[in-house]
């Protein structure tokens, strides 16, 4: 009877000290948010991003390891743990050679915009799944997963296929919508928010010497490209909080919420300018009233958070050429006059390039084969007229990305880590550092480069062990992490490993 007493009694310590599972995981992304800017602003930091710098595990070496470094794809990495050459998700906009058309990544015909007018959007083209995903199945339905942004993709793609909503902003209309994949008509309590017209207190507003326009079909746009954009994404997101009231039932609940106006400013004005600095500043106050108001409902030690980016940015060319750096711009107009004038040259008249995006060129593959060209052949020719622009680094075409890629480099396994043999294009081009592809003014980001792809990741939260870690991990091992922490399924995709040292047990 001793004996079953003391085992009784060792069972019962060994549960004790197994850490209880959070009632609400709160994944926060920033968009476009760097690295650099958690240290170089770090001292006027007193809120959010202030507490998740001095009590979470901060991962000071964490990237993507895909290229494009671009919204989709960053938002569809962080909760599958998938590259693109997995998930599917190739880019914001691909060629789609089965419809023949240009598709974005969470595009559906076959859905509606509620609260707002025209098609909606899906995760149907999400090729795997995400711990959301998992997360319900595991808890057969009960779990509620819900995904907050002012982008579509942002809200969609991190939130999964059996997310109970996603919300978007839309610009049209002012509105946070959603789509008729998640609801017969938007949530009276979505309705409610939206009533009193949340962004019209900003007409005629001021920041940073930017006055919003007056009329709304200005205003609701300019919005974005403000800190204002990022207040209304976190009150609607405290709205979601009380409404569905997250993190207040047996078992865990998932929030996914995507601030996106630090994008939209990083675009206009470059990583070096005030307004940057400014809405990384309202980003770090913004982050501490959405963890005061997550603390009110599911009390301190009952929620976790992951903290990341879905990429990074590049300097503007001309501040960085001031500064005596690399740096240009190259017009994505030159890349498709290469091709075309390339091929009509070799083969003949014909539209030859299918669709340009980003660092991506479709070819006509219809075209080439009523010709009965050999398609690997019409690459390479496409892929010699690209190399012999200025500031071209590479070139990889669809065959040499079949047959293993070319250069055994960091960079070249970017490449084909973001290859997917369906939806990526014929022929992929990498520019020199510093140098990108767009004209006019301000910046972009895509490359394969650390400016890009070099972001944060930081844990916060009970079963966590606070402290740097500075060991190189990728934006990958967020799930699978995440997976082992809530005893689920890794999400089908992952390649991510499970980062252990920050786990207390």
């Amino acid at each position: 009877m001793k004996k079953v007493l003391l085992c009784a009694l060792a069972a019962a310590c060994l549960a004790g000290a197994a850490p209880k599972k959070p009632k609400l995981v709160l994944t926060i992304v920033v968009d476009q948010f760097r690295y650099d800017y958690l240290t170089r602003f770090q001292s006027e930091y007193n809120g959010g991003l202030a507490r998740l710098l001095t009590k979470g595990a901060v991962f000071t070496n964490a990237s993507y390891i895909q290229v494009p470094a671009i919204t989709a794809v960053g938002h569809s990495t962080i909760l599958t743990g998938a590259t693109p050459s997995i998930s599917g998700i190739v880019g914001n906009d691909w060629y789609d050679r089965d419809e023949a058309v240009r598709v974005s990544s969470v595009s559906d015909a076959k859905t509606q915009l509620l609260g707002g007018s025209g098609p909606g959007s899906s995760p149907h083209r999400l090729l795997v799944s995400t711990v959301g995903d998992e997360l319900k199945i595991a808890g057969g339905g009960k779990p509620r997963v819900i995904g907050v942004s002012l982008k579509d993709r942002g809200a969609i793609l991190p939130a999964g296929h059996m997310a109970d909503g996603a919300f978007w902003f839309d610009p049209k209309t002012g509105n946070f919508v959603s789509s008729t994949f998640y609801y017969r008509e938007l949530p009276g309590w979505a309705k409610q928010f939206n009533a009193p017209r949340p962004g019209d207190k900003y007409r005629g507003a001021t920041w940073l010497g930017h006055k919003m326009p007056e009329d709304s079909a200005k205003l609701f746009p300019a919005l974005e490209a403000t800190s204002f954009g990022n207040e209304l994404v976190e009150a609607f997101t405290e709205q979601v909080l009380a409404a569905e009231q997250l993190g207040t039932r047996e078992f865990t609940d998932l929030l996914t919420v995507s601030f996106s106006s630090n994008d939209y400013v990083g675009h206009t004005y470059g990583p070096d300018s005030p307004e940057v600095h400014e809405v990384a500043l309202s980003t770090d106050r913004l982050l501490e009233k959405l963890l005061l108001a997550v603390e009110r409902q599911v009390g301190a030690g009952n929620y976790l958070v992951v903290f990341t980016a879905d990429h990074g940015v590049a300097p503007v060319p001309e501040v960085n050429v001031a500064r005596r750096m690399p740096g240009g711009r190259i017009d994505p107009a030159s890349i498709k006059a290469a091709v075309q004038g390339a091929l009509v040259k070799k083969y003949g008249a014909g539209e030859w390039v299918a669709g340009h995006y980003d660092l991506a060129v479709y070819l006509n593959q219809g075209l080439i084969a009523q010709l009965k060209l050999d398609l690997a052949e019409v690459e390479r020719e496409a892929a010699r007229a690209i190399q012999a622009l200025p500031h071209i680094s590479r070139v990889y075409t669809m065959e040499q990305m079949m047959q293993g890629g070319g250069l055994r480099d960091t960079v070249s396994q970017k490449v084909a880590n973001g290859f997917h043999m369906r939806r990526s294009p014929d022929v992929e081009l990498i520019p020199d550092p510093y140098w990108m592809l767009g004209t006019g003014k301000g910046t972009g980001h895509a490359s394969p480069y650390s400016y890009d792809t070099h972001v944060p990741v930081i844990f916060l939260g009970a079963g966590i062990r606070p402290g740097q870690y500075h060991g190189v991990i990728a934006v990958n091992d967020i799930a699978p992490t995440l997976a082992t922490m809530l005893e689920i399924e890794t999400p089908s995709g992952s390649i991510g490993r499970v980062l252990t040292e920050i786990l207390v047990n």
